[in-house]
């Protein structure tokens, strides 16, 4: 036989689309061809599967091998062919039996000595060729990944022999098991820590409930790091789509994924001096960035007016969908974003400004520049607005703990619970008929919402959010109606929409 069909994966933002790999063997001068819209890393397979194959005792056949990546449009990235391509040199020399390669998909890179080493978005490829009902074979570094998409069949190989030795059915390899998901809540930084600011802890507690953005305002040293850290240690545990989604993701980042962050909240922080590349993702070979790593957990975003402007803006379309769609010349890429906000500021240049008297020494026309740097549309996506004052020295001293985060995360959980059960989504999710159904006040507080559109200057978004927000709120009081007190909570949220 001359010719061999292998089944791969290829990578396209979160899709894995299936790849033929055709290795065909001619007459003519010995060659080795890769066609198919390969890149680099794919045609330097020439020089690593010839090496793989010859230091593990198998011939090279002196033809012409001509290997042929289907579809030809789909740009191919990375040495996850590498196995299929020699498993293929292999079946059309005679070498290996074919009968069986229709039933497997396979991917790995190889070593120069046949050893096979790990692979980038094995828990997306094997989610897709589970469904399609193939076995996945692919290196035994990367099987605890893909041993994450429940029911698939994940056969897991140290080396090119060894995947040999199991289609020439000498020595098959044994699916693989792993000891999933920690059923025990995963261990965060607890809340208690926080001296004080129970007015700052009862804000993430209505942002963890319904879903909600949060940007904190206050001078350094008031506890507004210590707060976002904490946050993800109330939000509710993740569901199995969510899990999945969020590993699946990590595994396609440049870090990786490791089992134990499975059903862990992600917590994405970045610098102030990251780019919109790093935020949002990109590159010739599209990857998520900060906002889609941080999809079903938090993005904290420190000192907010020190990030680019442009930077910023892009988050504007993510908190919005929930996805960031990515574009270059040659490839699209969509990435899910659906991650909760939380952003901490200084109220000045020097920090000080209204809470240490005679420390502040900025000018109005800084402070003004300064709070300019976060636009209005920006600033009117977030939810709460929030000022976190210095810590009264009484608070400070006090040696009593405050409230742990799991009787917090118990009471956002149930309100969590309330909303699924009510309308499937969390409150933030809502859209505009949805609010007109589920977020009605009573007349009293619709009342009272007037007036603060009237006063505030609200816009249509930040009146909708007020809504949202209210409808929180009355759920973790375990209320049916949007009453005035929480309208008035939630409208005491939007203090900074004239800030920029």
């Amino acid at each position: 036989m001359s010719l061999a069909v292998l089944h791969s994966r290829a990578l396209a933002g979160m899709d894995a689309p299936e790849v033929t790999v055709e290795v065909h063997l001619s007459g003519g001068l010995p060659s080795f061809t890769i066609v198919g819209l390969a890149e680099v890393e794919v045609k330097e397979a020439r020089d690593r599967v010839r090496a793989a194959l010859v230091n593990a005792h198998f011939e090279f056949p002196a033809r012409r091998v001509t290997v042929n990546l289907a579809p030809a449009d789909l740009p191919k990235e990375s040495a996850r062919f590498d196995l299929p391509i020699a498993l293929g040199i292999l079946a059309a020399s005679g070498q290996l039996p074919a009968t069986q390669l229709d039933e497997y998909e396979f991917a790995g890179e190889l070593s120069l000595t046949g050893d096979l080493r790990p692979v980038r978005g094995a828990l997306a490829m094997t989610y897709t060729a589970h469904r399609r009902g193939r076995a996945f074979v692919l290196p035994h570094a990367s099987a605890e990944e893909a041993s994450l998409v429940r029911d698939a069949r994940v056969l897991p190989a140290k080396t090119l022999l060894e995947v040999c030795a199991h289609l020439a059915r000498r020595q098959s390899l044994r699916p693989y098991v792993a000891e999933t998901a920690a059923t025990t809540q995963p261990d965060y930084p607890d809340l208690a820590d926080v001296k004080g600011q129970a007015h700052a802890k009862r804000a993430l507690e209505i942002a963890a409930a319904g879903g909600h953005s949060l940007l904190m305002a206050g001078p350094p040293g008031t506890g507004k790091s210590m707060l976002a850290t904490r946050f993800p240690g109330i939000l509710p545990s993740m569901s199995d789509t969510e899990a999945l989604e969020s590993a699946a993701l990590q595994s396609l980042g440049s870090g990786g994924f490791r089992l134990e962050q499975f059903r862990r909240r992600p917590f994405r922080a970045p610098h102030h001096s990251a780019s919109s590349v790093a935020l949002v993702g990109g590159g010739s070979d599209p990857r998520p960035g900060e906002i889609s790593l941080a999809h079903h957990g938090v993005l904290f975003l420190d000192e907010l007016p020190e990030f680019e402007r442009r930077v910023l803006e892009t988050l504007r379309g993510p908190l919005e969908t929930g996805r960031v769609s990515i574009s270059r010349a040659a490839r699209q890429a969509e990435f899910p974003a659906k991650f909760q906000l939380i952003a901490a500021m200084n109220p000045c240049p020097c920090g000080y400004l209204g809470h240490y008297s005679g420390r502040c020494r900025c000018t109005p026309d800084q402070v003004t520049r300064y709070r300019g740097r976060i636009s209005g549309p920006l600033l009117d996506r977030i939810d709460i607005h929030l000022d976190v004052a210095a810590v009264p020295q009484e608070d400070l001293l006090r040696q009593s703990a405050g409230e742990a985060s799991v009787e917090v995360r118990e009471r956002v959980e149930t309100a969590h619970r309330v909303q699924m059960e009510r309308q499937g989504k969390s409150n933030s999710s809502l859209a505009t008929r949805e609010i007109d159904r589920w977020c009605r006040p009573e007349d009293a507080a619709e009342g009272l919402l007037r007036q603060a559109i009237t006063r505030l200057n609200l816009s249509a978004r930040a009146y909708h959010r007020v809504l949202k927000l209210a409808r929180s709120i009355a759920d973790l009081a375990r209320s049916e109606a949007i009453a005035v007190a929480h309208v008035a909570e939630a409208i005491q949220y939007r203090k900074f929409d004239r800030m920029a």
